[in-house]
């Protein structure tokens, strides 16, 4: 009785080696190096700058008061800390597969289904959630510059609100996304690098819209309830800096990974950090944060009083819209990829490894992300289970800190393109606040994200550790 429980234990701690593993039959391994480290920010920037920054200023500003803006440098701290832990082991293990193929190689082929879980958890759920948000501010701008919406039997899905029977632009995104990444991935990057271009003008374009109503004294009562209040807000804002982490799913698709992906992924930090602080301070100083209570549309909001028309308000919401575009088109990407990583080492059908030769993409494996994507977002309304994205991110961003200094101790000769600064106060630090954000998550959330692991461990006890690539047949 002693022997199976000692190869199911040697099977979950087995690693993945960091140069290379067998490639099951059916599977391939031929994804090009096409990706620069321009469309590599870009996608950093792309999957991170969504929704929350249009719309987390009438949450975040009743909890900190003017000091949001600090709360913002803290939230983007915060995940920086990741960010950084995420560059050196892009450095080191530069192959498809983000937290899922670092946790392979580092801490047992346990672990590695464990973040797979998480991160398909994150990636399949938004890529959904953020389909269904497009649908609805596609909706608005057609009522702005057409005068009329889409009906809701059409625009919203089953037990929604709306009552609706489908929410067909939410699938139309979908497929829109898929067929742009199985025609290839330098051409996917191209078109989110001008998205994302495009959508850093209209926030920029805000802050000099709204620098001509700014008046110093709106930032008199400070912070009007302490330091709580600003790591209250800090913790809510946070969530608008997830998505840094998909520089790195493009490990085997980079030039010189070693060194353009840690360059992409703390490029992408910067933009991102710099974009939100700007924002905030011009959102700040243009009006009194009390009028930021209820606020839905903060943005456009402030833009139509300076302005006294609607011109401004419709330019945001052809940001949001081509926002939203760049996050589903980048979410679907690093989903695809997790698959492609997973199927390659065995742990899921040798279907997801498979590379289309003319496209060097994996289109089968796209497709079927595409028909469960545009199943979720045309059906079923996600706003609940969309809280879900948060859990699978900071629990992949704490294996990941876990896993430069695991890395650093096992294989401390390894070359690597990037180190972390401040080695180990920085992944500990980093750990320590990923862990509390965590903890202030929904009971809802915790049961939601218990059961999606049992799940995908069932089937890994069942079917992957039988079929994983280290079986060496």
């Amino acid at each position: 009785m002693s022997t199976p429980a000692l190869s199911l234990s040697r099977q979950m701690l087995r690693r993945r080696p960091v140069n290379g593993a067998p490639i099951p039959t059916g599977g391939t391994n031929h994804l090009r190096r096409r990706l620069g480290g321009f469309r590599l920010t870009m996608f950093g920037v792309g999957s991170t700058v969504g929704t929350g920054i249009f719309f987390v200023f009438p949450v975040a500003v009743p909890q900190a008061g003017p000091a949001v803006v600090v709360s913002f440098i803290i939230a983007g701290a915060a995940a920086g800390l990741a960010a950084i832990c995420y560059a050196e082991l892009a450095s080191a293990v530069p192959i498809s597969g983000s937290a899922y193929s670092y946790s392979y190689a580092t801490l047992g082929e346990f672990m590695a289904v464990v973040v797979g879980a998480c991160l398909l958890l994150e990636y399949g759920v938004s890529t959904a959630a953020v389909s269904v948000g497009w649908s609805q501010y596609l909706n608005k701008l057609s009522l702005n510059v057409f005068g009329f919406s889409v009906p809701p039997a059409i625009s919203s899905a089953p037990w929604d609100s709306e009552g609706g029977l489908v929410n067909l632009p939410a699938i139309v995104l979908v497929a829109i996304c898929a067929a742009l990444l199985i025609g290839g991935t330098s051409e996917s990057a191209k078109v989110n690098a001008v998205m994302v271009v495009i959508k850093l003008g209209v926030l920029l374009m805000f802050a000099v819209i709204a620098s001509t109503a700014f008046r110093a004294n709106h930032f008199t009562d400070f912070a009007p309830f302490g330091f709580s209040g600003i790591s209250w807000a800090a913790g809510t804002i946070f969530f608008s800096y997830v998505g840094l982490d998909a520089v790195s799913t493009a490990g085997e698709e980079a030039k010189d990974p070693q060194h353009t992906i840690p360059r992409a992924i703390i490029a992408a930090l910067l933009i991102v950090t710099g974009v939100y602080v700007i924002v905030a301070v011009a959102a700040m100083g243009s009006q009194p944060w009390q009028d930021f209570q209820g606020q839905s549309a903060g943005l456009a909001v402030i833009v139509d009083h300076i302005t006294g028309n609607r011109l401004g308000s419709t330019v945001l919401a052809v940001g949001a819209v081509i926002s939203i575009f760049s996050v589903t088109l980048v979410t679907m990407y690093c989903q695809t990829r997790i698959l492609f990583a997973m199927g390659r080492d065995g742990l899921l059908p040798a279907t997801f490894a498979k590379v289309n030769p003319r496209t060097a993409t994996p289109a089968t494996n796209t497709m079927i992300v595409a028909v469960v994507a545009a199943a979720l977002a045309g059906l079923v309304p996600l706003q609940r289970l969309a809280e879900t994205v948060s859990i699978g991110a900071l629990t992949a961003f704490i294996v990941v800190s876990v896993a430069v200094v695991v890395l650093r101790v096992r294989e401390p000769d390894l070359p690597r393109g990037f180190k972390v600064p401040g080695y180990p106060i920085t992944p500990i630090l980093s750990v320590a606040v990923c862990g509390w954000i965590m903890c202030s998550l929904h009971r809802y959330t915790w049961i939601v994200f218990a059961g999606w692991l049992v799940v995908a461990l069932v089937f890994y006890l069942v079917w992957g550790r039988r079929h994983s690539a280290l079986n060496g047949g």
